[in-house]
C-alpha cells in the first residue's frame, strides 16, 4: 500500500503543480475576508509608525512607546471533507462519483505539500473512518493520499453533518475547507453554516450525467444504495423524463442557494470532466474577480 500511494503521488505531482500554483498566486489567499496577517511581536515606536499600532499595555509597563508588529500568514491551513458512502459509487461515465471525489481530494492534498500547507481531513460513510487535524509535511500527505485510496467495505448511510461536526472541532484557526460530497443526506445545512461563520468553505458537489437523464431503456428495477429503497422506473416515458430533469435542477438549486446562503461557495465536478482542469479553472476564476 505505502508504495502505491508513493506512485501515485508522483503521478500527482506535475498534475497538482498548476493547481498549487493558482492558489499561491492569490486566488487562494483570495477567499479569506481576514486580512492575511498575524501578530508577530513588538518593537519601540519610530517616528512616522501608525499610533493605532501602538500596544498601549507594553506602552505603560515600558513607560516609553512599543507598537504591535505584524507578518502576512504564510502557511494557510487546509482542511478536505469527503463522503465515502455507498450512494457514491455511483456513475456513468469513465470513473465513479466516489473516484472523481477522492481525485480531488488527492489533488488538493498535493497542491497544499506543493505550497508548504498544513492539511487534514475528515472521511465518512455511514459513519466516520478518518480524521485528522491539519499538518504540513510529506508524511501527513502520503497518509491522506493513502486514505484516499482505500476501497473497502462501506458502511450504510452517510453522516455528513457529524463529518462536518468533527471538522469543526478539529480546526483551531482559519481554514480553507473543501467539502466534498454529492450532498444527497440530510441534516448538513445547519453544521456547515457554522463552519462557514469560523472558515472559508468550498461545496464540491460530484454530479453525473444521468442525474438529469436516463437512457430510455423501458421499466428499470431501480434500488436507493443508501435507504434500500425500490422501485421500477420507466425510463421510456417522456413524462417521466421531465420529471426526473425537473426533480434534478431543483435539488440542484436548492443545494447552491443553501450553500451561499451559509456562506460556502458552490462548485460542481462531474464524473465526465477532468477534476484537475475544474478546480484550476475554478481558482483562475476567483482570481479574476478578486484582482
Amino acid at each position: 500500500m505505502k508504495n502505491n500511494t508513493a506512485q501515485r503521488a508522483q503521478l500527482l505531482h506535475l498534475t497538482s503543480l498548476s493547481l498549487a500554483n493558482g492558489m499561491k498566486n492569490g486566488s487562494f489567499r483570495s477567499l479569506y475576508r481576514g486580512q492575511g496577517i498575524e501578530f508577530s511581536g513588538v518593537r519601540e515606536y519610530l517616528r512616522g509608525d501608525d499610533v493605532r499600532a501602538i500596544d498601549w499595555n507594553v506602552t505603560a509597563r515600558m513607560g516609553k512607546p512599543f507598537v504591535k508588529t505584524f507578518e502576512e500568514e504564510r502557511e494557510l491551513d487546509v482542511f478536505i471533507v469527503v463522503d465515502r458512502s455507498l450512494s457514491m459509487n455511483t456513475g456513468s461515465g469513465r470513473q465513479s462519483r466516489l473516484e472523481t471525489a477522492m481525485d480531488c481530494a488527492s489533488l488538493i492534498t498535493m497542491a497544499s505539500l506543493h505550497n508548504s500547507s498544513p492539511v487534514g481531513s475528515v472521511v465518512f460513510d455511514g459513519r466516520i473512518q478518518f480524521s485528522c487535524a491539519p499538518k504540513a509535511g510529506k508524511n501527513q500527505a502520503l497518509l491522506l493520499l493513502s486514505e484516499f485510496d482505500k476501497r473497502g467495505t462501506q458502511q450504510v448511510g452517510s453522516v455528513l453533518e457529524s463529518a462536518l461536526r468533527v471538522a469543526e472541532k478539529l480546526l483551531k484557526k482559519r481554514t480553507l475547507v473543501f467539502v466534498i460530497s454529492d450532498f444527497r443526506s440530510d441534516g448538513w445545512s445547519v453544521p456547515l453554516s457554522h463552519l462557514c461563520h469560523k472558515h472559508d468553505l468550498i461545496a464540491i458537489k460530484i454530479t453525473d450525467p444521468l442525474d438529469e437523464m436516463l437512457p430510455s431503456m423501458g421499466a428499470v428495477p431501480f434500488r436507493d444504495p443508501e435507504t434500500g429503497y425500490e422501485c421500477v422506473l420507466p425510463t421510456s416515458s417522456s413524462k417521466f423524463a421531465r420529471a426526473w430533469r425537473e426533480d434534478s435542477e431543483a435539488r440542484n438549486e436548492r443545494w447552491k442557494s443553501e450553500c451561499l446562503r451559509s456562506g460556502g461557495v458552490p462548485l460542481s465536478v462531474s464524473t465526465i470532466q477532468d477534476p484537475a482542469a475544474e478546480l484550476i479553472k475554478f481558482f483562475s476564476t476567483r482570481e479574476q474577480y478578486s484582482t
